[in-house]
């Protein structure tokens, strides 16, 4: 038997002991040591839909933890887990043979788990800016308090790009800075809907959030600049021009950690290793136990959380 967080459609979420034998298909067994609290396993366990595919189903879209039988430390983001294949929240899991890297030397197996989906996913976005570097001028990250937002400003600091960070939280500004942000900008700015073409003043963005602050985001845009776009925080619906499309060669990369392709997987990793610092990580890393997970979604939901939610799946 394994405890997990089992989701079960019009029931919601249980901390349960369910068989090993019932948990997820494949040929590898993952004695699974931590997992992590993104907003997608947030809005699972709170029962809202749109994550979970099917009508049971263990929670958690990272792990990481050690195979069973060869003893190798391994971590799996995305790949379907807690949405169409049993998670990570929980004490075993079993999967695909091809669904697992090699825990990066780097870290540890919380701090790996610490970064989870939402780092990696800040890392694709920060490859997805491309020469978007040191010299080129500020790049905007949205939702800069959470997750993806806290991780994708520590490393393009660490690559001396110059980073704005877009938050309503005035309580955080001096996080913030500690992460290598420049320039704070309140969120309100890119709230309202604005002009189709505005003041050029980014020369690259990663936007959380969506809604009318991407497409104010977009309008802003440099001439030839990119925006990764990686989540909708805000909302899904962008009502946009393509004005800046066609008249500044915007770029608008859209981010999916969920299919991302092997070699990607390993460069973003890759990129974690080289310019993630450990005691940075430390420093907005939270751990919990399994059965604190539900409570604290809760609390990511409201935006009461910062930073990144380590969950001890032992504990």
């Amino acid at each position: 038997m394994a405890r997990a967080l089992q989701v079960t459609r019009g029931e919601g979420t249980t901390l349960t002991d369910i068989p090993e034998s019932d948990i997820g298909e494949g040929p590898v067994t993952i004695d699974v040591e931590w997992s992590s609290l993104n907003y997608k396993d947030a809005l699972a366990l709170a029962g809202r839909p749109g994550v979970i595919r099917t009508d049971r189903l263990i929670a958690g879209i990272d792990l990481v933890g050690t195979v069973r039988g060869t003893g190798e430390r391994v971590l799996i983001n995305g790949r379907g887990l807690g949405e169409t294949h049993d998670g990570g929240l929980a004490e075993v899991a079993r999967v695909p043979a091809d669904w697992a890297l090699p825990l990066p030397t780097a870290f540890t197996a919380r701090q790996a788990a610490a970064i989870g989906t939402a780092g990696f996913t800040a890392a694709l976005s920060a490859l997805a800016l491309g020469n978007v570097g040191a010299g080129a001028g500020p790049v905007l990250v949205t939702g800069a308090t959470g997750g993806v937002g806290s991780i994708a400003i520590a490393l393009l600091a660490k690559a001396g790009v110059e980073v704005a960070a877009a938050t309503g939280k005035t309580d955080h500004h001096d996080y913030l800075r500690d992460l290598g942000a420049t320039t704070i900008i309140d969120r309100a700015e890119l709230q309202s809907p604005g002009k189709p073409l505005q003041s050029e003043r980014w020369a690259g963005a990663i936007d959380t959030v969506g809604g009318p602050i991407l497409a104010n985001v977009l309008a802003q845009t440099r001439y030839g600049g990119t925006v990764a776009a990686c989540g909708m925080a805000g909302s899904p619906d962008v009502a946009a021009s393509m004005m800046p499309f066609i008249l500044r060669a915007v770029t608008l990369a859209g981010i999916n950690s969920v299919f991302t392709p092997h070699e990607t997987r390993l460069a973003a990793w890759r990129l974690l290793e080289r310019d993630l610092d450990p005691d940075l990580l430390e420093s907005i890393t939270t751990s919990i136990g399994l059965q604190d997970a539900v409570a604290t979604a809760e609390r990511m939901l409201a935006g009461e959380t910062t930073g990144r939610i380590a969950v001890d799946v032992r504990a």
